[in-house]
């Protein structure tokens, strides 16, 4: 997991985007935010680049390919695997067979977005200071060379 990397925020709501961006402004993280507004385009990018980011923030429901068959195919890629970027779900709701579907395939988080923005900048905190806080195999044996 790349600490320094990009938080990856993959929603297909303009206005969502709108309010994530400036909470994270707010917040003051030193992450660049990349948002993509379908998953088609965030598998791409994931696949393409050699950037690591450092978090994946992806809504369930989005147009050509849902958020469970992107985790799907993220998951089959030994490529992406191995690079142990988390990948939550945040969505709107969080219906029973979501959060099944979503921990079966070894999800780190499902987390509904709170109408509140004060909620919902406490959760984006939890979320961020959780995952800078925690180790993961690929950079602890980096650090240890």
């Amino acid at each position: 997991m790349n600490k320094r990397g990009p938080i990856v925020i993959i929603e297909d709501d303009i206005d969502d985007q709108e309010i994530l961006s400036d909470i994270f402004k707010e917040l003051d993280y030193n992450n660049k935010l990349i948002f993509f507004v379908d998953s088609v385009q965030a598998l791409e990018y994931l696949t393409d680049t050699d950037i690591e980011p450092f978090l994946v923030l992806s809504d369930i429901n989005m147009p050509k390919l849902n958020g469970m068959e992107l985790r799907e195919k993220i998951h089959n890629n030994e490529d992406l695997r191995l690079k142990s970027i988390p990948y939550l779900f945040f969505s709107t709701s969080a219906e029973q067979k979501h959060v099944i579907d979503a921990y079966s395939r070894s999800i780190q988080g499902f987390f509904v977005k709170p109408n509140n923005i004060d909620k919902l900048k406490n959760v984006i905190v939890k979320i961020v200071e959780y995952w800078q806080e925690c180790e993961s195999p690929n950079y602890i044996k980096n650090a240890q060379q």
